[in-house]
């Protein structure tokens, strides 16, 4: 794809940190601006449900064959540490540094044009990826309800995509609002769920997976204390893509309040909707029936009424992270395109202030992995990512809370470098958990992030913008330096 170039009066070059940076004149950055004011925190609260909720419905009970209740427990309760922890140290370097590059303008004001890339990149993965799976799981969940007789295929998926794409290029207080609506119908099914899986409860069945002979199997650990590491990965479903909120800062009201407000109260929707689901669908149908379950929460509650109405709803799931997760994958391609990491194309946007081809080109790559059918393996590609980014996002918080501790914070993380240390062990050691449950997956997306850096390296370092939003927060640290 072209890279824009920009005119000649503009290109006066600079070259610090491994990097070669010039300045656009204003027509480009017009060319590249989202509208500004169209989300309060309650939207932003909905868009981080919106990203997990699918989360909820399925994928995590898998984990449930790789650890038991105990261990996917146990698992579930340290991730929800880590995410909680993670969230607090996001709120506050949203507050400080909002635009809409999320986690890579966080990176590039600690790390520097390489830290930022990388973190860019890994979160640009995870977000490209996971709606492929999530489309593939759209296409079974159609097809499983009997809709208009209509059979899984590459149909579906283009027409997921092809749609959902289309609302977004309307605007994002339009697509915003969509995603809420369609979030609060999945929230009212996991209610659903919740009222009928209560009567159906039975203690027993929470841990009826015959124990093996592992170092320290039992009747809670059926797999022994490895069980719990190989769960990890399943149990970041339960919390995959929250940290995407912070994406929406250029577009929020007030958003050093508001980024900080709605990623913290959708953690604590996604606490209580993940302990739901966990005890009530496995004390309901049992772990070992549940493990190699695809639609959880259905079978969990048998064949009445409810069971088909969550099935109905489940569908509304899928689609508000299908829908969600584009609007991030967007926003990242967006920031990185607009600052010249990715060819600067992507960044323009339309009549309505909605980035054209950072939608359509992630979409149409989207669509291609989609055709594999290779869901669950696509989804451990995107925990990967995901994983890698938030070792680089809580490096950011520790580096610039010790070298920029007067660096204007309107939120301030509860416990400061202590809690997003925590965050940062065990998302490392979420890193290599990736690894034993599917390490295929893990090198394919490593290869990915590899080839991604090369690109970086070899040439966009040398094309870097720097008067776009997110460089000139950098821009401002290192001239605070020098002034010091």
């Amino acid at each position: 794809m072209a890279v824009v170039e920009p005119s000649k009066s503009s290109r006066t070059r600079k070259h610090h940190d491994g990097a070669d940076f010039h300045a656009e004149k204003s027509e480009y950055l017009e060319k590249r601006s989202l509208r500004k004011g169209t989300a309060g925190w309650v939207l932003l609260a909905g868009l981080g449900v919106s990203y997990v909720i699918s989360g909820d419905y399925a994928g995590w009970n898998n984990g449930l064959a790789e650890g038991g209740f105990g261990g996917l427990l146990i698992a579930g309760v340290v991730i929800a540490g880590m995410y909680f922890a993670m969230v607090l140290g996001m709120a506050e370097l949203s507050s400080a540094l909002p635009a809409a590059g999320g986690g890579y303008t966080f990176a590039r004001r600690a790390l520097g044009p390489w830290g930022g890339f990388a973190t860019g990149t890994a979160i640009l993965i995870e977000y490209a990826i996971a709606p492929a799976a999530i489309a593939t799981f759209i296409g079974s969940y159609v097809e499983s309800l009997n809709i208009f007789g209509i059979t899984d295929g590459w149909w579906i998926y283009l027409a997921v995509y092809a749609i959902f794409i289309g609302i977004h290029l309307t605007g994002a207080g339009e697509a915003l609002k969509a995603m809420f609506v369609i979030t609060a119908i999945a929230l009212a099914g996991l209610v659903i769920f919740a009222v009928s899986a209560v009567g159906l409860f039975e203690s027993d069945n929470l841990t009826d997976i015959a124990p093996t002979d592992a170092v320290g199997a039992s009747g809670f650990l059926p797999f022994g204390y490895f069980g719990i590491w190989a769960a990890v990965p399943f149990a970041i479903w339960f919390f995959l893509a929250i940290e995407g909120v912070p994406l929406a800062a250029e577009e929020a009201r007030e958003p050093e309040k508001n980024v900080p407000r709605g990623i913290i109260s959708s953690m604590l929707v996604l606490l209580l909707t993940g302990a739901t689901v966990l005890f009530l669908a496995t004390g309901a149908l049992g772990a070992e029936g549940l493990s190699t379950s695809g639609n959880p929460l259905v079978e969990a509650l048998g064949d009445g009424t409810a069971a088909k109405v969550v099935n109905y709803i489940g569908l509304a799931g899928l689609i508000a992270s299908f829908f969600s997760i584009m609007y991030a994958y967007s926003r990242q391609t967006f920031a990185l395109s607009r600052a010249g990491y990715l060819p600067t194309s992507l960044s323009v946007t339309n009549s309505r202030k909605a980035p054209i081809l950072a939608l359509i080109v992630p979409g149409v790559i989207g669509f291609v992995l989609s055709l594999t059918g290779e869901g669950a393996m696509l989804l451990n590609m995107a925990v990967f990512g995901a994983a890698v980014s938030y070792v680089l996002m809580m490096v950011s918080h520790i580096v610039l809370r010790v070298r920029e501790p007067e660096m204007p914070r309107p939120y301030r993380t509860p416990g400061g470098v202590v809690t997003t240390s925590f965050a940062l062990v065990i998302a490392a050691a979420a890193v290599m958990a990736t690894f034993l449950v599917d390490p295929v997956a893990a090198l394919w997306t490593f290869a990915a992030f590899a080839a991604f850096m090369a690109y970086f390296g070899l040439y966009s370092r040398h094309h870097l913008v720097a008067n776009s939003p997110d460089e000139e927060f950098a821009a401002l640290a290192k001239a605070e330096e020098e002034l010091g």
